[in-house]
């Protein structure tokens, strides 16, 4: 058996990037960035005003006060998409909206509730002065023109396609979303709504699989249960490694009387660079490859399944879509861990901040079979082998299922 560790590193040899494509601006949304995007012009591109008010020359209002009020003639006012073409004169002053041009001449914007507003007199007091370039928003202060504003491999999400439309780009060059097969094997596997005959079980693994591949903006192309009978098998994965670019089976790749998978994969030309690895749970864990296909064979156990997806199928996803792949964190054991004395050791379980420390504690139902142990965990918690126990106070890696969050 391999390790965990020299199965990584196979992998990750064997993920490639996958191909560029042009989308438009709407279609981005979870895509990843395959080049950097710079600002197109400066941010603000124009002088403009951050208050209500009116716009003035600071000078002609030095002292000014409740007291002391100064008036000038309003000579027009300017709003948030006008040309600002006006043009101040000493003793001037012009009614500016927000977002509005600063006139030519303007220094400072002094707000409506610190004048008395435009009358029929045509003059406009001001009650307090303003220092030069108050409530305006300079050209170029944000951002300058040739700025990078995100990076290349970055996920699209609403900040970044704000700041796309914000700069006026329409398309965009991304990554091409991964094509995913997922394939259930078993007899004994039903679709949730239809009644159980005796010794048959709901499919779950293909839901949460469904699930983490959306979740990774990944496309599901292929969907399907199949049953343990060799040329349905061959059938159905033979045309998952003509269609998609990675291709999950569950189940079927042990050694039980009906475990095909394994054989029909290298009977269809598929490479194989491992098939089992020193963990628990998911011993039984199957990575190929064709030319343009990464082939994961998961264990059919619920638990074995998902934590197999998140610690094989996911950084592997991640980076043909040109994301830099999640990694663990250590973290400080508030329990007892059960070890393996060969095997590098998996449990769902939850991990938490206390007095500046990230602590965690595993899921006290350790079966593979037992899918619920997923429910309240926001992590996964791994050790290296070892003889005996971790015990509290003692390290191990996390990582963090990414729709979780650490309280």
């Amino acid at each position: 058996m391999l390790t965990v560790e020299k199965a990584r590193n196979i992998i990750t040899e064997n993920v490639k990037l996958l191909d560029i494509q042009q989308v438009k601006l709407q279609e981005t949304s979870g895509r990843v960035l395959a080049e950097d995007i710079t600002a197109l012009f400066p941010m603000p591109r124009f002088d403009n005003s951050a208050m209500d008010g009116f716009a003035v020359k600071a000078a002609d209002i030095a002292g000014a006060g409740k007291d002391n009020a100064v008036s000038l003639k309003m000579i027009g006012g300017v709003s948030a998409g006008d040309p600002g073409d006006l043009v101040l004169k000493p003793g001037e002053c012009a009614q500016c909206m927000t977002g509005a041009p600063i006139p030519e001449g303007a220094d400072a914007v002094v707000m409506v509730e610190d004048t008395s507003g435009y009358d029929s007199s045509g003059t406009v007091k001001i009650y307090l002065e303003a220092y030069p370039g108050k409530h305006i928003r300079r050209k170029g202060e944000e951002i300058s023109e040739g700025d990078v504003l995100i990076q290349k491999k970055t996920k699209i999400t609403p900040a970044e396609m704000g700041t796309l439309a914000t700069f006026g780009y329409k398309h965009v060059q991304v990554y091409r979303s991964p094509r995913v097969a997922l394939i259930g094997t078993g007899d004994e596997l039903v679709k949730p709504g239809r009644p159980l005959k005796p010794g048959q079980i709901y499919n779950s693994n293909l839901f949460v699989f469904s699930d983490l591949a959306n979740r990774l903006g990944a496309k599901v192309i292929i969907d399907d249960i199949v049953a343990d009978d060799p040329k349905a098998l061959h059938t159905c994965l033979s045309q998952a490694l003509m269609e998609c670019d990675v291709v999950i089976s569950s189940g079927g790749v042990s050694m039980g009387r009906h475990d095909y998978v394994r054989k029909i994969f290298m009977e269809l030309g598929v490479s194989e660079h491992f098939w089992r690895v020193a963990q628990k749970p998911g011993k039984p864990l199957f990575f190929g490859t064709t030319a343009d296909t990464l082939i994961f064979g998961l264990p059919g156990n619920p638990v074995s399944s998902f934590i197999g997806f998140m610690e094989w199928v996911w950084p592997a996803i991640e980076k043909m879509m040109g994301i830099t792949a999640s990694r663990t964190i250590p973290a400080i054991l508030a329990d007892q861990f059960p070890r393996e004395r060969v095997k590098t050791r998996f449990l769902f379980g939850r991990a938490w901040w206390d007095e500046g420390h990230l602590v965690c504690a595993s899921s006290l139902k350790v079966g593979s079979h037992m899918l619920s142990s997923s429910l309240d965990a926001n992590c996964i918690i791994s050790s290296e082998p070892g003889d005996k126990p971790l015990q509290p106070g003692e390290m191990v890696q996390i990582r963090i299922l990414p729709w979780k969050s650490i309280p």
